[in-house]
This record gives structure tokens, sequence and C-alpha cells, in this order.
């Protein structure tokens, strides 16, 4: 009898969401358009404002800052999404327009973090995520509200004694899974993030070895949950030497280096790959990710951008916490938003370099958490 394999069937039964939800994630892969992330946590965002000149934060400060950012004109050209924090998700201008109609105004789709943050392992300072408990009941819930994705970010760390650990493999891979069929019941797109940071010592291709061991766990992760990876989108780290490392590899390097480790683990299914910064100035996550698409080779997904620090530091200090400032700040986004969407298209020649009110800063924080 002649084997028929039922792709629409399957699909159906993965999520009466299918067809919107792959939709839904080629929309946010889109040729030259990556995500904002501005999903800071109550806390972060302070960290954030802190430098500033008298920027308290306040909620009336955090939504000013975010409506700044979403009311952005033309920004829709090179952003396909933005990551919310939930406070953001519900809440509204002054003049009561929520703001993500300020987004999708912009046919911009919003996206919702949904983890609660990281909790010990016990095990040299490695850590799962948690946030699993009511997820379903929350994700209905951010989908009313008109969230159409979802992030969801696991932390691993590289040691000289052996970090990652197996057990921090298992445990944040088979949670990123979980969190993403619960995602995909409730028509939220997820966004798999296991980063492994860049703190230490290590050499790129330490940092090949583990990118690739952990993504080759998450994709089996991914499979024994059921998840349909056309409706998933992932949000790795780029493969880059250790901050402390004596011989830092060249962008080129990490480029190589990065699309290498994706060949070898991500599914051609899955329809966009958008990176995290993980601390690195703004111009340097640019360079980065022109060089990503500049390397010869087979790359079956869109490889964009999901960066907060990096699209931010500059709109910061333009902004300044002054209404007056809200256009130049605004500029600011725009400029490295042109940037890194270039960068997609592997056309980024360096020209934002100096016109970036921020753009050489180091963003790094050790054991980044937000």
């Amino acid at each position: 009898k002649k084997f028929k394999f039922r792709t629409t069937q399957k699909m159906a039964n993965i999520s009466d969401f299918a067809e919107e939800l792959i939709a839904t994630a080629n929309a946010i892969a889109a040729s030259g358009k990556g995500i904002l992330a501005a999903d800071e946590s109550i806390g972060t965002i302070g960290k954030r404002f802190a430098p500033l000149d008298n920027v308290e934060n306040t909620q009336e400060n955090r939504r000013d800052y975010r409506q700044l950012l979403f009311e952005t004109p033309g920004l829709n050209e090179y952003v396909s999404g933005v990551i919310c924090f939930e406070e953001t998700l519900f809440d509204s201008t002054p003049e009561g327009t929520p703001l993500v109609q300020l987004l999708q105004d912009q046919n911009i789709i919003p996206g919702i973090k949904v983890d609660m943050g990281v909790q010990p392992l016990f095990h040299e300072g490695e850590t799962v995520t948690q946030g699993i408990t009511g997820l379903g009941e929350r994700c209905a819930r951010y989908y009313a509200q008109g969230a159409r994705f979802a992030k969801w970010r696991g932390v691993l760390k590289i040691s000289d004694s052996g970090c990652p650990s197996q057990l921090s493999v298992d445990q944040n891979t088979s949670t990123l899974a979980r969190y993403a069929a619960i995602c995909q019941a409730n028509g939220l797109v997820p966004i798999v993030e296991p980063e492994i940071l860049m703190d230490g010592a290590h050499t790129i291709e330490r940092a090949a070895e583990v990118t690739e061991r952990v993504l080759a766990a998450t994709y089996k992760a991914l499979s024994d949950h059921h998840v349909m990876l056309e409706g998933t989108l992932l949000k790795p780290n780029m493969v880059r030497s250790g901050t402390e490392c004596p011989e830092q590899a060249s962008m080129a390097e990490v480029g190589r280096a990065t699309v290498r480790v994706l060949q070898h683990t991500v599914p051609v299914a899955v329809p966009g790959i958008h990176f995290l910064s993980g601390g690195m100035s703004e111009e340097q996550a640019t360079q980065a990710l022109q060089e990503i698409n500049a390397f010869p080779a087979k790359k079956p997904w869109a490889l964009s951008f999901s960066y907060g620090r990096a699209l931010q530091q500059s709109v910061l200090r333009a902004w300044n916490g002054l209404a007056e400032n809200k256009s130049a700040a605004q500029e600011q986004l725009m400029i490295r938003a042109r940037a890194n969407s270039q960068a997609c298209l592997g056309t980024y020649d360096g020209s934002a370099a100096g016109t970036s009110a921020a753009g050489g800063e180091s963003l790094h924080v050790q054991n980044y958490s937000y």
C-alpha cells in the first residue's frame, strides 16, 4: 500500500491555529525585517533609565518611552514585530489608545515575553526558567489583547568545569519545548531562545561546540513535544569568543561559525532565525549580522535580528526623558533599525557607525538577566 503523508491533517492535530501560526511566523521573518525586543522587566528598564538625567522608573515614564518607540514613523519598514512586557501589552496612551494598537496601526505584530525569570539548578550557578504553571491561561489572555507571538528565554553558561551540564541542557530544552507547545495551542508563535552566555574566556571553537550541542537538544525536545516548526522562530546567540578570551574572533569568523552551527542543527522548516545581541555594542551587533548574511553558504531561513539593547541604547541617550527629544530619539531608532535591515540583506556598509549616539559602547552585562 502506497504511503501518504497527510501534512494538513498532521498540522491540524497539532493546533487549531496552524494556518495562522505559519502565516504569523512568516510575516515576522519577512525579508529585511526584524524584531524590536522591548520586553525589559520593570527592574531592568529601571537600570536603563538610571544613567539618564532624572528619569524615574515610574509607570508613566515607562509608558512614555515605549509609546515613543511604537510611534516611530516608518518603523514598519524595518521591524516586523515587537516583544512587549506584560505591563506594556495592557497599557494605553494618555488619550486611551492601547499601546498595542500603535503597533497594529503600523502593521507591526505585537508579541509578549511570557517567562518569569530563572531559578537555580544548584550546580555552579546554572539555572532553569520558570513560568509554565498557568501559561496556557496567560497565553489565551495575551492573544485576546492582540499578541500573536511569544518569547521564552532559557539561559545556559560555558565554564572550564564542564558547563553546561547535561542537567542544564535537559531542563532548559525540555522547558522551552513545553512552552512552545502551550503557545501554539493558544495561537501564539513561540520564539525559542536557548541563550548561551558569552561570559568567560572560552574560544569561538568552544562556543560553537556548545551552541551546536544545545541547539540539537532543543530541536529534539521540540520534536518530542510535537511542536510545529513552521509556526516557530528561533532566537539564538551568535557563536563568538567569550568576552574574556584573549584572542577575539573577527566578525567574519563569527559569521562563518554561526552559519555552520545552524546548518548542522536547525531544520529548514523553521521560517526565521532572529539573533540576540548578547551584550555587543550596537555597531558590533549590526556588523556581526552583516557577516552572517554575507557568508557564502546554503541558508534556508531568514537570518535577522531580535535586538533590545542593540537597538535602544542610542534612543535612550537621545531621549533622556524629555518630551522635546522625542523626534531625535526616534531618528536614532530608525538609524539602527535601517542598518540592521541592511545587514539582514547582506548590504550593510558601516554607514551608521558615525551617526548613532552610542553605537560603539559595549552593552555587556555579566550573567545578564532581564
